[in-house]
């Protein structure tokens, strides 16, 4: 696997060399040496998590505060993301910063999310199957989020408000500004 760094600290693309033949293909999609080996995190999935989703649906940015923040691994299974991260560690050299990438069923490209850091996603195809490691157990305590369209974030989605189809919950989470300035 090729692990590339994104702009943002300690935010990982990684792209598994894929084997492919008549009969399919094969890659191995996470390996805990090289990703140690590559980037110097030590991380210990302990929850995996999977959504369906129809093109348009906005999931996000969520995150999980204080003791049960999350790493995540994320990928495509079947269809196409716009996959977004915001760092969220204040002290951070990209503390603000956002990224985005297209993840999808056909490169199979993963982006590693360390705590600490915000996260959605934008489905580009129906029937979106999204799947994501994490290093932490869920805690509903502990959710939190910023709103998608937050102004000082200004995160081009690449689709017009009205055509995204978000949660009411998600359509009411507070700006960045209200939570860390």
């Amino acid at each position: 696997m090729t692990i590339t760094p994104t702009p943002l600290k300690d935010c990982y693309i990684i792209q598994p060399q894929i084997f492919e033949d008549e009969r399919g293909y094969f890659f191995e999609s996470f390996n805990q040496r090289d990703f140690e080996e590559q980037t110097g995190i030590r991380v210990d999935f302990v929850q995996d998590n999977q959504s369906q989703s129809s093109k348009g649906v906005l999931r996000g940015l969520h995150f999980q505060k204080g003791a049960f923040a999350q790493a995540k691994l994320v990928r495509v299974v079947k269809g196409k993301v716009l996959d977004v991260c915001v760092d969220i560690r204040k002290g951070s050299p990209t503390f603000g910063q956002h990224f985005s990438v297209v993840l999808d069923a056909i490169e199979h490209k993963q982006l590693y999310i360390p705590r600490g850091f915000a996260h959605g996603f934008l489905v580009l195809e129906n029937d979106t199957i999204f799947t994501y490691k994490c290093d932490n157990y869920y805690n509903s305590a502990s959710e939190s989020g910023i709103i998608f369209n937050d102004r000082t974030l200004n995160i081009d989605w690449g689709m017009p408000d009205s055509q995204l189809i978000i949660s009411e919950k998600d359509q009411n989470l507070p700006l960045f500004d209200t939570l860390y300035m």
